[in-house]
């Protein structure tokens, strides 16, 4: 989806959740603003002694629930209405979840590939220094997202620390264990996902036992192997590099071995390599997209067979593609709902370093555990009200419990900080795309 497109089906997919919401104009105003956005360029020494500057970004969206939280993603085609559109969805997502929290996102125009581990150390801590200002424990939580790691928030932490003279592990999340970071939460999407399924064959007193799963990544992963372990049927997997099929369940372990071995799943000895358009109309109980957006459109929702899509990839199904299958009688669990796991127990990271407690991994599978379910329930109970998709009744809790808030706070709609828009670089020309000066 190119950054403009995704801009603006996010502000349409607000508008239509605030229309079926009946949320009044002054709220809805408030929902589609951004009340900080931040624009930095980082100059950054190369091993070779060179400068390169590095464009980043930092957009808060709403913080009438609490402090503002999100990732921080490197990749060369990152952009300014990327990040806002991914700061508003964090704001929904959530909402959705009963976390009090405002959604953020962080951004650097970078290609990592093509810098060495020094080098990405240089730019994330150059990068922290930039947004120090408007980051804090209390104020907008950062954690990792594309090409960023535990060991990238580590640095960032480790500069955040510097910068203010203290120790404040609560600043980032998804850091590593011996910093301050969570148990679980490696494989808290996955575990996300599943728990939301157990709500799923509850509620509809329905028993699904065959997956397919695009994407054999930290998610995708983890997920076939956890299925796997319960005796589940995951009868497909893919990667960037190809997808694998056995109508009689593949051995996750065998495949996990041999993608350690090989780099990828395709070629699997147990198995028959497809493709993953194939992959994806499968015949199955539950499709789990985990990999990649836009994977489900109009141009391919018709041959979908699967009984449930489980969406644990952000954005793996767009508006009309829902729809389609929608009018299947197939169940959709949208992004916002399914794949919150991750999220979710960054919140608990949060509270663990504020507390300067830590929890054991059941204690976080519990409490992970009951917030998924609870989050279904809210949003399967909106999906009965209103007689409409999950998809729909996910964003409209979303909007309702973010307005709330505002209502709450009396403050006619407005945000806990006035709406400004802060810059420390000039406006984006198409040369800052990748790194603008060296020499």
């Amino acid at each position: 989806m190119k950054d403009n497109d995704m801009l603006a089906s996010t502000l349409v997919l607000i508008d239509r959740s605030c229309d079926l919401a009946k949320i009044e104009d002054r709220h809805r105003m408030i929902l589609k603003s951004i009340y900080r956005k931040l624009t930095v360029d980082i100059p950054i020494v190369l091993d070779d002694g060179s400068t390169v500057v590095f464009r980043g970004y930092r957009s808060q969206h709403n913080n009438a629930r609490g402090p503002v939280k999100g990732g921080i993603r490197v990749a060369p085609d990152v952009t300014e209405n990327e990040v806002t559109a991914l700061s508003m969805l964090m704001s929904l997502k959530c909402a959705v979840l009963g976390l009090p929290y405002g959604g953020a996102k962080g951004g650097i125009i970078a290609d990592p590939k093509k810098l060495s581990k020094a080098e990405m150390e240089r730019l994330c801590r150059g990068y922290v220094r930039a947004i120090s200002p408007i980051i804090g424990s209390s104020k907008d939580i950062p954690a990792p997202d594309m090409n960023t790691t535990p060991e990238t928030m580590g640095w960032m932490l480790d500069e955040y620390e510097k910068i203010v003279g203290h120790h404040d592990p609560a600043v980032f999340t998804g850091k590593p264990l011996i910093l301050g970071g969570s148990k679980g939460r490696n494989t808290a999407v996955a575990w996300g996902g599943i728990f939301i399924m157990e709500e799923v064959e509850r509620m509809l007193n329905a028993h699904y036992t065959t997956y397919a799963i695009q994407g054999f990544g930290n998610v995708g992963g983890n997920l076939a192997e956890i299925l796997h372990h319960q005796h589940k049927k995951v009868v497909a997997v893919s990667d960037s590099r190809g997808a694998i099929f056995n109508a009689n369940g593949l051995d996750i372990d065998a495949v996990i071995r041999h993608k350690e071995k090989t780099g990828s799943v395709a070629n699997f000895p147990g198995g028959d390599n497809i493709t993953n358009e194939e992959l994806l109309e499968l015949n199955v109980d539950v499709l789990v997209p985990s990999a990649k957006e836009d994977q489900i459109s109009e141009r391919n929702a018709d041959q979908i067979k699967a009984k449930v899509i489980l969406c644990l990839a952000n954005g793996p199904i767009d508006r009309k593609g829902s729809e389609m299958v929608g009018a299947r009688n197939i169940l959709v669990l949208p992004d916002v709902l399914a794949n919150g796991g991750g999220v979710a127990v960054s919140y608990f990271e949060w509270v663990q370093g504020r507390e300067g407690y830590y929890w054991s991994e059941e204690e976080v599978a519990q409490r992970l555990k009951g917030l998924m379910k609870n989050a279904f329930n809210d949003v399967y109970k909106t999906a009965q009200e209103l007689h409409c998709d999950m998809y729909t009744a996910a964003y409209v809790v979303g909007i309702r419990n973010i307005v709330a808030a505002m209502k709450a706070r009396s403050r006619e709609g407005e945000q806990v900080v006035p709406s400004t828009r802060v810059s420390s670089a000039p406006t984006p020309t198409p040369l800052v795309r990748s790194p603008v000066t060296k020499h």
